[in-house]
């Protein structure tokens, strides 16, 4: 991939996909059915879904299940992996990076208050080389930073509020698992999700500019690569116009793409419901 798949056979797998059978069902769910039946049962959503929290208690109690899930994917090997069609390689890979940090969390909990805690001075918990994914042991930084971000795989900025690491400053753990038939619009409601939340962005008409979470900074460069036509972040952010402000006025000033930028401190608590 840059992490271990290679650019080469990342390319041959591409255009296999296109005639090539559903090889995943052959060592994994591809509706990540089991996953799914987890997350509807522990995953609690705010009234409008714009936020949610995690019952780490519950996973807990489920944890065979969850492991049952996580050797699933395990399973998959990296030549079935590539044969896959793009959308079912990227419902794939998100839905393995949300299990495995449950599964990470689950290590520690109830001891600790951020997954931060986990991991050690010169090594974080997004570092560890602990998952067994593609016949290799990754990282959550291998998982998201080497597959689902690297250019000319996905180029999809919208990742971003789809996997979860764990925190109530994070984008929502969805209370389902993607799925390729659906993966586009799962993605754009869990963008309209979390840009709809006025705690994490919004505009702040008394000093006329937006306040944004600091995964817009973090990773500004994603939301620059042309993903349906959007090639800045203002011009990403100008989509959300009536979801980060409320008068006509103000939201015109949204739509400008010139209102300063300010990006919110990240909020690290654990997203416990429990």
């Amino acid at each position: 991939m840059g992490v271990a798949i290679n650019r080469r056979r990342w390319m041959v797998g591409v255009a296999a996909a296109v005639t090539a059978p559903p090889l995943l069902a052959q060592a994994s769910d591809p509706s990540h059915s089991e996953f799914n039946s987890l997350l509807r049962k522990h995953v609690v959503t705010s009234g409008a879904k714009q936020s949610s929290s995690v019952r780490y208690a519950g996973f807990k109690a489920d944890r065979a299940a969850l492991q049952s899930y996580r050797d699933s994917l395990t399973r998959v090997s990296e030549s079935a992996f590539l044969a896959l069609p793009k959308a079912e390689q990227m419902a794939f890979l998100i839905n393995a990076y949300n299990a495995f940090t449950i599964e990470l969390i689950l290590t520690k909990y109830p001891e600790l208050a951020s997954i931060k805690d986990i991991g050690s001075l010169f090594s974080s918990p997004w570092k560890l080389k602990w998952i067994a994914l593609l016949g290799n042991k990754l990282s959550l930084d291998d998982i998201e930073h080497g597959l689902l971000r690297e250019r000319g795989r996905f180029n999809d900025p919208r990742v971003h509020f789809a996997v979860n690491c764990a925190s109530i400053g994070c984008p929502s753990l969805r209370e389902e698992a993607y799925v390729a038939q659906r993966l586009d619009a799962q993605l754009d409601e869990q963008a309209l999700r979390f840009m709809s939340d006025r705690t994490r962005n919004r505009y702040d008409a008394a000093n006329g500019r937006l306040e944004v979470s600091q995964i817009f900074d973090w990773y500004g460069d994603d939301f620059k690569l042309g993903h349906r036509g959007i090639a800045t972040l203002p011009a990403f952010l100008a989509r959300y116009a009536e979801s980060l402000a409320d008068a006509p006025g103000e939201r015109e000033r949204v739509r400008s793409e010139r209102a300063p930028i300010k990006f919110l401190a990240y909020d690290w608590r654990l997203n416990d419901a429990s």
